[in-house]
């Protein structure tokens, strides 16, 4: 059974498991793939592969190899390719790999000037009817504040089908005492507001080795939150921009474009449709990404009147449109489960006269309320809401209005997952004191923790989903302990949270990327087979 919270602590005070000092991690595979590997947004036959060429100052452009295979040592070649990248995108790389199998694990890397990349590992979607998935979440991951010792544990799990990432994934802040207080400095070291000020936050944050190890061993489906721009961002500006700091659509632009150049995402057409975006997973999960922050936020209101307007939205009203359609279709069809992966809590937190914080669905409580009309009316059953964004943990069943006397059924479940490095409440018996007052005040509140770090696990089966908080007891060095803090489960056709019989097993998984990267010798002279289909694989050509 989970651990409570004072038996992890006592546990875990004697305890150094996982203890790391960089024994058995190898260097970088070469100095041209400084930044590792990723893949990301599987789809049944395609994924987006991503690596960045580190090349001198005086190149404009790099030429670059690809290949994908079916085992770890890269011997059975499914597909290959070859394009180019250029100064005008940092000279990252992503490649739509396309005529893949469903459900299938794939190996995967790159070449260039005769070096080569260490080895990936990615998986497509299944299709048809599936028994059993899992997936891990988690967000809010500041390099200044820490090692990212979450990322490390979800690293360690081969048996996860995706990790999904629900928002600041970087940090925009100068965070200077943070950067001398943990020996993690930022690059740059003043806060992000240029194009180049978001790149090389980025290649900051990706020269960590547990960040590059955790997407090397698995798929990523991320969202942005405000921080990959400026605390508490809407469209139209952020609390975060001051004067002095140039024009908001500049920074945003900037912000924007580093992203998508630097993340394994499938880039829209155009950034103004956004990058919100829907994945099916066979019969048994519709996923559904959200984008709260720049997609068509209104700013968040001043005063009660400004908030309880009934026109305001938090996701635009076009992406309101989108994922309602979105809920109804997947109810429509069968699909079991419905999940939506978003930044900021959808429950109330509060009471509904004086809700605490403006920046979630609190402050929006007219587009809440449309997303619930929506949710009762189409009859959705077995909706989950994942969210990040406030740095602690949480599970609360989703009601119109939980305060009243006989709220009826719940419409949902809301699972919020802790951050990676980012603080809550950094004394543990003021967390664990905040933590019961706030039980005591909001009738829908299952379980909240504003102490530890971590990720959750979804462990799904056509019966049931089942929530585990797994958490690290400190991300101060790389001697930690972690454990299970807390397991949940709903029923098929219910939205009770009701504590779990067990953790979860492991199940049999494909075999993970190879620590170091295989004898690529005989590769060193291998060309790509000619594609007797152009159209059968997309094989990047990296333009501007």
């Amino acid at each position: 059974m989970p651990l409570t919270r004072r038996e992890f602590l006592l546990d875990s005070a004697g305890t150094t498991l996982f203890a790391s000092t960089g024994r058995g991690r190898k260097p970088a595979a070469s100095q041209l793939f400084r930044h590792g590997v990723a893949s990301g947004d599987p789809l049944t036959d395609k994924v987006i592969l991503w690596t960045r060429l580190t090349v001198s100052d005086s190149r404009f452009w790099q030429s670059y190899r690809w290949v994908v295979a079916t085992d770890p040592s890269l011997e059975q070649i499914v597909c290959s390719g070859r394009g180019e990248t250029s100064r005008q995108r940092d000279f990252t790389v992503k490649v739509d790999v396309d005529g893949l199998q469903s459900n299938r694990s794939y190996y995967y890397a790159f070449e260039s000037e005769g070096q080569w990349s260490d080895v990936g590992r990615t998986k497509t979607l299944p299709v048809g009817r599936v028994e059993h998935l899992r997936i891990a979440y988690t967000s809010c991951s500041n390099y200044a504040r820490g090692y990212f010792n979450v990322y490390k544990e979800l690293a360690q799990r081969s048996d996860l089908d995706v990790v999904l990432h629900l928002g600041d994934y970087i940090y925009e802040y100068a965070d200077l005492e943070a950067c001398v207080a943990t020996g993690r400095i930022n690059v740059p070291l003043h806060e992000t507001v240029s194009l180049d000020d978001y790149r090389a936050r980025h290649a900051c944050y990706k020269t960590d080795r547990d960040l590059q190890e955790v997407h090397r061993q698995h798929p990523f489906m991320v969202i942005w939150d405000d921080h990959e721009v400026a605390n508490n961002a809407w469209t139209g500006g952020a609390d975060n921009h001051n004067d002095g700091e140039g024009d908001w659509q500049t920074r945003l632009s900037g912000a924007v474009q580093a992203y998508l150049e630097w993340m394994p995402i499938r880039e829209p057409s155009s950034v103004d449709q956004g990058i919100y975006r829907s994945f099916r997973f066979g019969d048994l999960l519709d996923l559904s990404m959200l984008d709260t922050r720049l997609a068509g936020r209104d700013a968040q209101a001043d005063n009660t009147d400004e908030r309880n307007r009934a026109d305001r939205t938090l996701l635009g009203y076009q992406q309101e449109s989108w994922y309602h359609s979105n809920l109804v279709v997947a109810q429509q069809e069968g699909i079991i489960w419905k999940l939506a992966g978003q930044q900021v809590m959808v429950g109330q937190l509060g009471t509904n006269e004086m809700p605490f914080n403006y920046d979630q669905w609190d402050g929006y409580p007219a587009a809440r309320q449309r997303l619930f009309e929506t949710v009762e009316q189409a009859g959705v059953d077995n909706w989950v809401v994942l969210t990040g964004d406030i740095h602690s943990s949480w599970a609360l069943e989703l009601y119109q209005d939980p305060f009243a006397e006989q709220p009826g059924k719940a419409l949902g479940v809301e699972f919020v997952t802790p951050a990676v490095t980012s603080p809550g409440i950094e004394s543990r018996l003021q967390a664990d004191m905040a933590a019961s007052s706030l039980e005591s005040l909001l009738p829908h509140l299952n379980f909240v923790d504003f102490y530890y770090r971590g990720y959750v696990l979804l462990d799904i089966t056509r019966e049931r989903l089942q929530a585990e908080w797994w958490v690290v007891d400190n991300i101060e060095s790389h001697r930690y302990a972690t454990d299970c803090l807390r397991a949940l489960q709903v029923k098929a056709g219910e939205s009770r949270l009701l504590p779990a019989e067990h953790i979860s097993s492991s199940r049999q998984a494909a075999a993970a990327a190879p620590g170091f990267a295989p004898d690529l010798a005989f590769l060193r002279h291998w060309r790509p087979e000619p594609i007797a289909n152009p159209g059968q694989y997309v094989a990047s050509r990296n333009q501007p």
